[in-house]
């Protein structure tokens, strides 16, 4: 496995970084009209869905078979029930922008996880350095107003940090299916699937949909914009990223995912961009190039 990042790469890790950027968004807007629970649900629901119909559509082979059910049935846990159920829970409580600066803790997980369960991902002092200068730049991007926010709703934080570690076991687990031969589009159905069908029994027992009002309409466009482009089209990114490039590296879009923000708010909202945002986004440069390794070894 080539464990350097290509341009394609670095190109759907930029992608994936506004895609994934505007999903603390849409569940911003959804989640006040729509329970945690229910909210995964009918995401995962919507984007297996969109994969399924890709596939009718391009007549494409997913190589899912029963034998690998149990694997694709760990990764629906590890990287959409809990992460999703945790973050959805938590941002009803604190903000968005907080959210995903504990987000950003997921590469930093993810060093330590594949360092200890794979054999071509260890850890080095760079990659490590620029985990750490990546994390601090998007401390000070955030701003330190945001950060004094940390001592508060410490049970919120605790299941976004929970759900970091999740995504970080998801990377290195889902690296098997290369392996198996299951294409990216085939992970991303099956894992989506899986959670869908975990998700059901557990929703009508702990949050049956008819206790509550029906979701507004702007939370229904808020879950449709995030099942479509934030999950199913992201995933498929995702699991290509994945398979070419590693757990690690795959796991750097979490820092990346507070700039893109900060750029949708300046060119979408007409939002300012302060300078401690250029000195995030100039650390958080520092921190790929260390972890990619390439300018070292150029110098």
């Amino acid at each position: 496995m080539n464990m350097q990042m290509s341009r394609a790469d670095w190109a759907i890790l930029l992608i994936l970084a506004v895609l994934w950027g505007g999903s603390f968004f849409f569940i911003g807007i959804a989640i006040h009209s729509v329970a945690p629970m229910t909210l995964v649900l009918l995401r995962v629901s919507l984007a297996s869905a969109f994969l399924w119909i890709w596939r009718l559509i391009r007549r494409q082979p997913l190589g899912l078979s029963a034998a690998i059910a149990p694997a694709l049935l760990v990764l629906a846990l590890l990287n959409n029930v809990l992460p999703f159920i945790l973050f959805a829970w938590a941002q009803r409580t604190i903000p968005s922008g907080l959210a995903s600066i504990l987000n950003a803790t997921t590469p930093i997980w993810g060093v330590i996880v594949a360092h200890g369960f794979t054999h071509d991902e260890r850890m080095t002092l760079p990659k490590l350095a620029g985990v750490v200068l990546g994390f601090v730049g998007v401390a000070v991007m955030i701003g330190a107003d945001l950060l004094g926010q940390i001592g508060t709703h410490a049970l919120a934080q605790l299941a976004c940090l929970v759900a970091t570690l999740c995504y970080a076991l998801a990377g290195v687990w889902g690296r098997r299916f290369r392996g198996l031969g299951v294409s990216p589009v085939g992970v991303a159905t099956g894992s989506l699937t899986a959670a869908a069908l975990v998700l059901v029994p557990l929703v009508l027992l702990f949050g049956p949909p008819w206790r509550a009002g029906g979701p507004a309409a702007q939370a229904w466009a808020a879950m449709i914009g995030l099942a479509f482009f934030c999950t199913a089209l992201a995933y498929i990114l995702y699991f290509r990223l994945l398979a070419s490039a590693g757990a690690t590296n795959s796991l750097l879009v979490t820092f990346l995912i507070p700039v893109t923000a900060i750029l949708l708010g300046t060119f979408g909202l007409g939002e300012q961009l302060a300078p401690r945002h250029f000195a995030g986004m100039a650390l958080i440069g520092l921190g790929l190039a260390a972890i990619d390794g390439r300018l070292l070894r150029r110098r």
